[in-house]
This record gives C-alpha cells, structure tokens and sequence, in this order.
C-alpha cells in the first residue's frame, strides 16, 4: 500500500506499536514502564508494594459508616446475592387480591369446597359414573353408592307421589315425572349398579 491515505490516517499494525510503547509485564501484573508508586509515606517503592497492602486490607471495612440495620439489610442482601426473591404467588391470585378477595375461592361462597375431587367423598359420590347415570341419580334423590335395589325403592316412592292417578288426576307434575321414568330407565339398563 504505497497510496497515502486520503483521510490522513495510517492504520497499519506498526504504526500503532509505535504510538503506544508498552514494556513487559512483571510479576504484580503492573508495567515495567509505570511510574506509580506506592501511596504509604516513606515508601519509595514502584507500584503496590506488598508490605502495605496487606495493612490496607486488614484495616479495611465496608461497614465502617453504616447504622446497625443498614448493616442487617446489606447482610440480608448478600444472603441471596443482592437477588430478590420473585413473588411466587399465583399471578391471577394477585389480581384477586386487587378486587379486595384474598382466596378467589371466596367468590363461590360456600359452594367453593363442595368439589368432590378424585376422591368424591365429599358430596357422597364414591363412584365414576357418566354424566347421564349422575344426573339420573341426582333426580331420583340417590346415592351413587347404593345399589339397584335400594334406587329402586327411591324411584318407586317418587312414583306414588307424583303419578296422577295417586294425585287425584293432577297432571301438574307430569314432567317431572317423565324425568323421574327416564331416570330409572338409565339406572335399570346400567352396568354400574348391581
């Protein structure tokens, strides 16, 4: 590259070696060509000299103009690297917290803990039915534990109440009870009771 730069720059590598001369390394890691020395009165000596770093370090102390809880804080701190914890509530609970609820569960009252879960135990359902066997039974005022029998009875009392011919000719409850019929008919055909 004989051409001369038209800015006026020389960007060769040795162009820049002559700029900054840099002398070799010692063992501290300082310049052989620096011209720090140390800051202790009556130490002559080039750079950090060892003697008073060591008494810099033992009289150093960060906590030297800090109120006792200010130290607390700091140490709290450091406990979990100047890292704070992340709330780890759930984020739709918070939102719950902002309308003044504290368990979202509250906004069911008390239906809110009527869930049987997988047990079922809590509203007496013991076993897993279809839909269409629960709400059978849920008409005919059973429970899933009892057996075909004992459905039976419950069904034939809801009968005799709500027939017509026991009412007088009353076909006021007539639906009511075709969803009671139907009910056992979906209990009588099941595999689920015995």
């Amino acid at each position: 590259m004989s051409k001369a730069d038209p800015f006026g720059f020389d960007m060769s590598v040795s162009s820049a070696k002559k700029k900054n001369p840099r002398g070799k390394r010692g063992l501290t890691g300082g310049s052989e060509t620096s011209t720090q020395v140390c800051q202790h009165e009556g130490c002559s000596e080039a750079g950090f000299c060892k003697e008073h770093v060591r008494e810099y370090n033992l009289k150093w102390n960060f906590f030297t103009n800090q109120t006792e809880a200010e130290m607390n804080a700091q140490m709290s701190k450091d406990k979990v690297w100047e890292r704070e914890t992340k709330d780890f509530r759930d984020p739709e609970a918070r939102a719950w917290a902002r309308l003044g609820i504290e368990d979202p569960h509250q906004v069911l009252g008390e239906n809110a803990t009527k869930n049987p879960g997988r047990n079922g135990t809590s509203a007496g359902n013991s076993r897993r039915l279809p839909p269409t066997e629960r709400r059978a039974i849920e008409i005919l005022d059973a429970k899933d534990g009892w057996s075909k029998a004992e459905v039976r009875k419950a069904y034939k009392a809801l009968i005799k109440i709500l027939h017509p011919d026991m009412n007088g000719g009353d076909r006021s409850q007539e639906e009511q009870l075709q969803e009671v019929v139907w009910a056992w008919d979906q209990i009588k055909d099941s595999r689920n009771f015995k």
